[in-house]
């Protein structure tokens, strides 16, 4: 199937609404990588989402320039080619994105797409996520308010994290503490400025105790049952019942009871990072040990060449990568649920 258009993605989101589960997000920085993740979602008969971060697009456009929107949209063309022989939807989403970022990442790829809406083809991208969790709420807001009507008018849906995820994700960075629990009233405030869906769709990246990067189960305190207040919160003021579809962020060591109140309580997308590029990256580690005298040229030989081939340890980690995501769309409840 080709990469999602707007209303397929907009029909994956309301599905995963109303069935009480979510898609797995997963960062790629390679086309190896993107390939693993729509292996992945491809064997577990579940669409999906892939995304790029704004490091994980630099590094895409090369280390000679470095490029964010080189990168970005080059392996996005190379995603609308290549899905079409993987048999779901998949939607592509740029990842976190800071205010001193936007003129160079997600501005430029918002006009890209209305370019292209513009003249009868889709957007490039199906979303993009604004992080203004390091601004003030107002301010937050105000850039979340003009951002919403750009992507609206490209057909794009905007991801918003309103309070601070703890941990660090391409150099933003938080610290654990009380802070990372978004209120009724930050979730009110809100709806207040972008709506509940008439100036254009969102994802709600609320906090709930989320941290990124590597932690061990009972390290972070997370409190999913949150998400349901701020929905009731909301739902009394607007009168909009479950209005907000909300992003698990920060999920790398969460409980599978955690995940499950979480899924029960609106959320319909959920980020993996961590975990997916240890698992790829794992069997590549097994390869080069069990096999240091062919990667290497010891003592003046000559190596195998088997061995070093990049396609060799390449599929390794294809495969170790793809069964991540498996596990993942089972996790979330997503596995099977393919639009068919």
């Amino acid at each position: 199937m080709p990469i999602a258009t707007p209303e397929v993605y907009a029909e994956m989101l309301d599905r995963a609404k109303a069935g009480k589960f979510a898609y797995p997000a997963i960062n790629v920085t390679s086309s190896q990588t993107l390939h693993a993740a729509l292996r992945g979602f491809a064997e577990a008969e579940s669409d999906g989402i892939v995304q790029i971060s704004t490091g994980g697009a630099e590094f895409l456009g090369g280390q000679y320039s470095k490029d964010m929107v080189t990168g970005a949209v080059a392996l996005a063309e190379f995603a609308h080619i290549v899905a079409e022989k993987y048999p779901v939807n998949i939607a592509l989403h740029t990842d976190h994105c800071p205010k001193d970022k936007l003129d160079g990442y997600v501005r430029p790829l918002l006009a890209l797409s209305k370019k292209r809406v513009d003249s009868g083809l889709a957007p490039l991208f199906q979303s993009h996520m604004w992080d203004g969790s390091a601004e003030t709420l107002a301010d937050n807001l105000e850039i979340a308010q003009e951002l919403l009507e750009q992507a609206r008018a490209a057909k794009i849906i905007l991801e918003v994290e309103i309070t601070p995820t703890g941990g660090e994700e391409d150099g933003v960075s938080h610290e654990i503490n009380d802070s990372l629990y978004t209120t009724v009233d930050d979730a009110i405030r809100t709806a207040e400025a972008l709506g509940l869906g008439e100036k254009g769709r969102y994802l709600l990246a609320a906090s709930f105790g989320n941290v990124h990067g590597v932690y061990k189960p009972g390290n972070v305190v997370l409190r999913p049952e949150l998400l349901k207040e701020l929905n009731e919160g909301v739902a009394a003021r607007f009168g909009k019942e479950s209005p907000f579809d909300f992003v698990f962020h920060g999920g790398s060591g969460s409980t599978e009871q955690e995940i499950q109140t979480a899924l029960e309580n609106g959320v319909v997308k959920m980020n993996l990072d961590t975990d997916t590029q240890y698992a790829f990256t794992r069997p590549v580690v097994g390869h080069m040990f069990a096999n240091y005298d062919g990667v290497l040229k010891v003592d003046g030989e000559v190596g195998n060449k088997k061995a070093y081939d990049p396609r060799t340890w390449g599929k390794l980690a294809e495969a170790g990568m793809a069964a991540r995501v498996v596990e993942a769309t089972q996790h979330l409840r997503s596995a099977g649920n393919k639009i068919k």
